[in-house]
């Protein structure tokens, strides 16, 4: 008997898998043989440039003769820095998320009656489908709230008179109608989630229609409803901040290069939620949460900068923390001397956690941005540019405003919605060519082999 015949099953899949590993290893010199350009970058880092978009400038650095100079962080929606955007609505004492997920779709600010009028139309549609929250969400609730959001979202598909509509009008109507509805579906699956995996109680609230999506939020997320005006602007800055960042970006790439393909609207929502869970894109805030709880049990003195270095060298040398050698929240792809998402979101929650138990969790997470760029050239004897991301203070914004971390990257999710549908649409008007790109195929030909024979 053959000795594959002799194996268990699990042994002879097992056997299979290594044949896989082995049959797809590809030797890494062949990429700079071909001129791959891996992950679309060139070789000074920045992005291969696969199209031109008028919804939003990611700006970290300047080209001069051939060399990277590092700028301070711009992040411009529609034209308007996002520092701008944040200033007006903090000075008026008003909730900005609306006003952002408008500009971003229509491509102008709202004047104070369409701005209203949006609100109310967000309200309108924030309502889930009658039976939605019982047929979709409690019937089979999942572990991560993510995939259960991307179910539900290609689940709206059903609930949709014309879903194959790709009318300006229908796509403005699924987007908003999208946007609305995300943060009802990511809170009632984790209210499944907590009774199911948590065996805890579950509480479920009626919507509140003149709430904004920040103060919807937290009023359906909280047992007794209750939030300060303080917690819910800063929530809203957080959406703010997130809305959007550019059509480079992975999750936003994979809803344009899906829409490209001409599929409906809620596929290509979907699959760009698909791709934001995945922890080197949406999930990073999770890891520096947890790399502050390390770092906490691992050094005495949170104050002692010597002691924190010591123990930062030590991450990145593989000793402590989860052994990647990463120090999380700290590098971006674009931004080189800050990234103004991290700048403005820490000014604010510091205002916020004065005082209180955060306090110190915010002044060591502070003492890691400011003394990584030194410990990252000691180890690597290279100066480079490394800034915070909005990553190393988003997490704990959301700890400080009692947001379990199952939901930390579903937020980031209900935020981007508004960049993704302004993209999606973009595409549909602009694109009119589905993205294709190449691949250098390596294998050599072979002689077939009949079955007996093998």
């Amino acid at each position: 008997m053959d000795k594959m015949e002799q194996l268990k099953p699990t042994d002879r899949l097992r056997r299979m898998c290594e044949d896989f590993c082995a049959n797809s290893e590809i030797d890494s010199s062949l990429y700079s043989k071909f001129g791959v350009k891996r992950g679309l970058r060139n070789s000074d880092g920045s992005g291969v440039v696969a199209g031109i978009t008028n919804v939003c400038c990611v700006h970290g650095y300047v080209m001069s003769e051939g060399d990277k100079q590092p700028i301070e962080g711009e992040l411009i929606y529609r034209g308007y820095n996002i520092r701008d955007l944040v200033s007006g609505v903090l000075a008026d004492r008003r909730f900005g998320y609306e006003e952002v997920a408008y500009l971003l779709l229509f491509g102008v600010l709202p004047n104070e009656r369409d701005l209203t009028s949006f609100s109310r139309l967000i309200s309108e549609y924030r309502e889930l489908p009658r039976y939605f929250t019982e047929d979709v969400i409690m019937r089979n609730p999942s572990p991560n709230i993510m995939n259960k959001m991307q179910q539900a979202v290609l689940t709206l598909y059903s609930c949709d008179s014309n879903p194959e509509d790709k009318s300006a009008e229908s796509e403005m109507i699924k987007a908003i109608s999208v946007i609305a509805k995300l943060p009802a579906i990511m809170v009632a699956s984790y209210q499944a989630l907590r009774r199911f995996y948590h065996n805890d109680s579950m509480v479920m609230h009626q919507l509140i229609k003149e709430e904004s999506l920040a103060e919807s939020i937290l009023s359906t997320l909280r047992d007794d409803r209750a939030y300060t005006p303080e917690e819910a602007k800063l929530l809203d800055l957080c959406l703010m901040l997130h809305a959007e960042h550019g059509g480079g970006n992975n999750s936003t790439f994979t809803c344009r290069t899906v829409s490209s393909s001409g599929t409906d609207a809620y596929s290509a929502y979907a699959a760009a939620i698909g791709s934001l869970k995945g922890p080197r894109h949406g999930g990073a805030n999770i890891k520096v949460m947890e790399m502050l709880e390390h770092v906490k049990s691992g050094v005495k003195d949170w104050a002692d900068d010597d002691e924190v270095s010591a123990y930062l060298h030590k991450i990145i040398r593989r000793e402590v923390g989860d052994k990647s050698g990463l120090i999380y929240g700290m590098g971006h792809a674009v931004y080189t001397l800050s990234d103004p998402r991290a700048v403005i979101l820490k000014d604010n929650a510091m205002k916020l956690a004065k005082d209180t138990a955060f306090e110190a969790e915010f002044k060591l997470l502070d003492s890691i941005e400011r003394l990584t760029p030194a410990v990252f050239a000691e180890e690597r004897g290279a100066i480079k540019n490394i800034c915070a991301n909005v990553d190393m203070y988003s997490g704990l914004v959301y700890k400080m405003l009692r947001i379990p971390v199952e939901m930390y990257t579903a937020l980031f999710a209900c935020s981007r919605m508004a960049g993704w549908c302004a993209h999606r649409m973009e595409e549909m008007i602009n694109g009119k060519r589905i993205i294709r790109p190449a691949y250098k195929a390596i294998n050599t030909n072979k002689t077939y082999i009949p079955l007996e024979e093998r």
